[in-house]
């Protein structure tokens, strides 16, 4: 038996002052634009300089100054930044909040309001019972202060009654706009797979029982020469082939099984009850899928060529935890991309039966 092979994690010299020059320059960047700090303003702007996604960068970098926090939370959930996706659930529970302080005032003011009809009532009974002399003006001046307290009294029912109806549709539009976040924020926004935050959370959930899970193969999918594919033909075509890829994926996996981008070129697959043999089975089902399916122009005229791919496949019967899991699935890719021959490497405990299948 081996145990896996893992990257050394000591920190590596200087690793502490590029993290204080990043955040220098992040912090650079918030102040010429006069932005507030606040956390998910640092993870708008760092992601901005540091990040991958082209169309962020150039959102934040074209505001001028001082943006608005309203404008820059909505850039933050159009890329489904999380602590910005967290936004929209503050703002359903301080929309909440004034809806019910509202109405808590509005309650307090009819009860008010029903209480001053009552005394009047009172009033206006006791007067013809203790004085049987008073004259039929009297009565109906009594009468019409009791009719003008009684339409107050309607009316702030009715105040009540629409702002309880208010409320509750703003308590709902809001709902729904955090429902919405949050479904965005495990969502790929350019292949509109399940994202890393869904994968992370489905790796999870495979181990929150009293036993380890068992039968459920874990796929690692990385595209080969993907950066010399984004070079040469461009970020536009780069995305096509991505979004294609994605296309072929769902259809090319049962409705019960998970895909999702987790990286820029690299997906990752959930099967479940199967077994080794099965596993690898797929991921060569996959491989051929994307080379029969996603075929591109080279520089040989008149030539073309399918999209290859990497695939490592692990199993939770030799897995103890998420994390290892997540290892296995990276190692046994990392075989495959480091062997054009062997594209499909399935983790085993004993690398004796590591096993892998060669491409002719």
């Amino acid at each position: 038996m081996s145990d896996v092979t893992t990257e050394q994690t000591n920190s590596k010299p200087g690793r502490g002052s590029e993290a204080a020059d990043s955040l220098q320059k992040v912090a650079h960047a918030m102040s010429r634009l006069n932005v507030p700090g606040l956390p998910r303003n640092y993870e708008l702007f760092h992601e901005a300089l540091f990040g991958h996604d082209a169309g962020l960068t150039r959102e934040v970098m074209a505001l001028s100054a001082p943006p608005s926090q309203l404008m820059l939370d909505q850039i933050g959930l159009k890329y489904r930044l999380p602590s910005h996706c967290g936004v929209a659930e503050e703002t359903v529970q301080r929309g909440a909040e004034g809806v019910l302080k509202s109405l808590t005032a509005q309650i307090s003011a009819g009860v008010d309001h029903k209480k001053s009809f009552t005394r009047a009532l009172e009033t206006i009974v006791r007067s013809i019972r203790e004085d049987e002399s008073r004259g039929l003006r009297d009565l109906l001046e009594e009468l019409d202060y009791l009719s003008s307290t009684a339409t107050d009294l309607l009316v702030s029912e009715n105040a009540l009654s629409q702002t309880l109806n208010d409320g509750l549709e703003q308590i709902q539009a809001s709902a729904k706009a955090a429902l919405a976040a949050n479904a965005a924020m495990l969502r790929d926004r350019l292949t509109h797979l399940p994202n890393r935050i869904a994968f992370t959370n489905r790796l999870s959930a495979l181990y929150e029982g009293d036993t380890n899970p068992s039968g459920t193969a874990l796929i690692l999918a990385n595209i080969n020469d993907f950066a010399s594919i984004n070079a040469e033909y461009g970020e536009d075509a780069a995305n096509r082939i991505l979004r294609r890829l994605a296309v072929i994926f769902r259809k090319t996996i049962k409705k019960n099984d998970f895909v999702a981008r987790i990286g820029g070129d690299e997906f990752a697959f959930f099967f479940g009850d199967v077994n080794l043999d099965a596993a690898r089975a797929i991921a060569e089902r996959l491989h051929q899928a994307v080379l029969d399916n996603l075929i591109f122009a080279t520089d040989s005229e008149g030539e073309t060529s399918g999209l290859e791919l990497a695939m490592g496949v692990a199993i939770t019967d030799s897995a103890l935890s998420p994390a290892q899991l997540l290892a296995q699935g990276e190692a046994a890719l990392a075989s495959a991309r480091k062997n054009r021959r062997t594209p499909v490497v399935v983790y085993a405990t004993d690398k004796a039966a590591s096993s892998s299948r060669r491409v002719a």
